[in-house]
């Protein structure tokens, strides 16, 4: 039970706590949902289970086309073991169209197809409101060298490729996502791996038919049914709580 494990961090989704084997954490995905910086708050009654198992299926399919990650099982219904890894402090956008935050910022028309992929990099800090940062500012601040960047960058594409294709295959277009990276202790040196999560809590997914919204601005626009749509998400990916 989490109750008898030490507690190492507690996120706005998320509490990590320490593992049964060195190097090794325990992440218990919790049902609060936040937005704009945690300013709105609710708790929705089997969000995380949905966002563990759906991330959990995930993290596997990426691994098996060469994306390190932290992943290691999914040991209950809200719980993951985990490698222990140190944080970039670096979100990494990635954007197929145009939605969210860059439509206010540059005027462009929600729904908007971008003609090519674009990646955006925030910087990880919730006090500031993770703002958007250029390559320029991760390397001047020391957040990761460039060689660390070239490869999270070359990661971030090719996982932009494989989930594109994994959702359209079940009628969901992919419009854009967040990703973390860590570095990870080896024995060859350190290296850099996927991290966090990677659920509708940190993806844009529209149906391909209606463009219905099935992820977090459920919530955010105060739309409803955001457990509704994890579900719909999870069982078009064939996965069940059961």
């Amino acid at each position: 039970m989490t109750a008898d494990r030490e507690k190492l961090y507690e996120g706005k989704a998320k509490i990590l706590y320490k593992g049964p084997d060195a190097g090794t954490l325990i992440q218990y995905f919790k049902d609060d949902a936040t937005a704009f910086n945690a300013q709105k708050k609710a708790v929705l009654d089997g969000k995380g289970a949905l966002n563990n198992l759906i991330s959990a299926h995930l993290f596997p399919a990426l691994g098996a086309l060469g994306i390190p990650h932290h992943f290691i099982e999914r040991i209950s219904d809200r719980e993951q073991l985990i490698k222990q890894v140190q944080i970039v402090p670096v979100e990494v956008i990635i954007r197929n169209v145009a939605a969210g935050s860059i439509c206010s910022r540059l005027g462009l028309t929600e729904g908007a197809p971008l003609p090519k992929t674009l990646i955006e990099f925030c910087l990880k800090d919730d006090a500031l409101g993770d703002p958007v940062i250029a390559a320029e500012h991760i390397d001047v601040l020391g957040l990761a060298t460039p060689f660390e960047m070239d490869e999270i960058v070359e990661m971030s594409l090719r996982i932009n490729d494989f989930l594109s294709g994994l959702f359209m295959a079940i009628g969901v277009k992919l419009i854009d996502f967040k990703l973390e990276f860590g570095r990870l202790e080896t024995e060859d040196g350190v290296q850099i791996v996927l991290a966090d999560e990677i659920s509708p809590d940190n993806c844009r997914l529209w149906d391909s038919d209606t463009d219905e919204k099935m992820d977090k601005d459920r919530f955010r626009r105060d739309l409803g049914g955001l457990v509704e749509a994890y579900s719909e998400i999870a069982r078009r990916l064939g996965l069940s709580l059961s």
